[in-house]
């Protein structure tokens, strides 16, 4: 597959949406720049579309129709991402064709996390995947998007010192949860877990107090005494947990309460869902494929990602991260996680009171007819 990169300079406007943001409160507005990267595979007058093995004989036909595009040509999609390890899947579907093989030649713009929810109401990004928590408050806010699939589990952890006496989430009653910010997702996942515990996080008589540091000097204010826990996501998480000696109190990926849950999942505009749902479809089909290859060859996907930049670190140790992710897409699991934590979220007062959690989650969320529930490894043996 043959990829061209050019560089593309995006200036957001940071004064929508204060949940967008997970730098310190105080921070008003700032420019965001973002690395373009097209990549589409070369196609041959005499190529067809492969064969799939039922049940997705109908998926494998609709993204034969869709390769074949208008003339032949692939389908310009600009898609959202950021540095992040879990997002590996974004990373796959260019590097090994995914995309390309669904007629899509995917323009990869990268965006800070913080920031996408602006990007998508700017109409500078087409699709994404992301953390589920961090948008449903901008979406109760008019954000135009719709979520298509669940990706995988995992990637958000509360960290504590070994010495701290902090053993449970019980424990965290009086004490200081740094975070990045108070509308990100390991906020969220905090609140959570604390509402699940009966320790009490409202403005009015808090029991816990939830304090903003700038990622990257979370490890630090720790270590000084300015925070007693961390709430953050992977790979800082984890690279914090080691570099500070820490322990994990709370794991998305293995903690009971969010083990079973999708925390992150695809999406597209509401503009791309409208217009154009042949690629909204084929865009999940990619991410679906792409995502039962992470699954399967993590090892090769971290090396995927660190030979193309997407990401920086230590092979093993990322690799070692994906394999906790579980990378086992589902279509109805990105939807049953969606409500889920909307109705929690309107308990606990994150969302409104007395939001419809399944009339939420049906509005925001698209099933396509040619689109399977998931993908199996055979499915993807053109790729091995």
């Amino acid at each position: 597959m043959k990829k061209s990169t050019r560089t593309l300079l995006l200036t957001l406007s940071l004064t929508a949406l204060t949940a967008c943001s997970s730098q310190p409160a105080s921070s008003s507005s700032e420019n965001s720049s973002a690395v373009s990267t097209s990549a589409a595979a070369e196609q041959s007058g005499s190529e067809e579309a492969g064969e799939t093995s039922d049940p997705e004989a109908s998926a494998g036909n609709a993204a034969e129709e869709t390769e074949k595009g208008a003339e032949g040509e692939l389908f310009h999609l600009r898609v959202a991402y950021s540095p992040s390890l879990c997002q590996a899947p974004l990373h796959v579907a260019v590097e090994k064709g995914f995309f390309a093989d669904e007629g899509i030649d995917a323009e990869n713009i990268q965006i800070d996390a913080a920031h996408v929810q602006e990007a998508i109401g700017a109409d500078q990004v087409d699709a994404g995947f992301g953390l589920i928590g961090k948008f449903l408050q901008p979406v109760e806010n008019g954000l135009p998007i719709k979520f298509t699939a669940g990706i995988h589990t995992g990637c958000t952890k509360i960290i504590v010192p070994k010495d701290s006496g902090i053993h449970s989430v019980a424990d965290l009653k009086g004490k200081r949860i740094g975070v990045s910010g108070l509308a990100g997702a390991e906020t969220i996942v905090a609140k959570r877990a604390l509402a699940a515990e009966g320790v009490r996080f409202d403005e009015r008589d808090p029991e816990v107090e939830f304090v903003v540091f700038s990622k990257n000097d979370l490890g630090q204010a720790l270590e000084n005494g300015a925070i007693d826990v961390i709430a953050i996501g992977d790979p800082t998480a984890a690279q914090f947990a080691e570099q500070y000696d820490l322990d994990i109190l709370v794991d998305t990926a293995t903690s009971e309460q969010f083990a079973d849950e999708y925390c992150c999942a695809s999406f597209v505009s509401a503009k791309l869902a409208k217009e154009h749902p042949e690629i909204a479809a084929a865009f999940t089909r990619a991410v679906l494929k792409a995502s039962v290859y992470v699954d399967e060859h993590p090892e090769e996907t971290a090396k995927i990602q660190l030979d193309n930049n997407y990401v920086t670190g230590d092979l093993q140790f990322n690799a070692d991260l994906l394999k906790s992710y579980n990378y086992i897409p589902s279509v109805q699991g990105g939807y049953d996680a969606i409500e889920l934590s909307v109705s929690q979220l309107a308990d606990i007062g994150v969302l409104k009171e007395g939001t419809d959690a399944k009339k939420f989650t049906e509005n925001v969320y698209e099933f396509y007819d040619d689109v399977p529930d998931s993908y199996t490894v055979a499915d993807i043996a053109d790729k091995e």
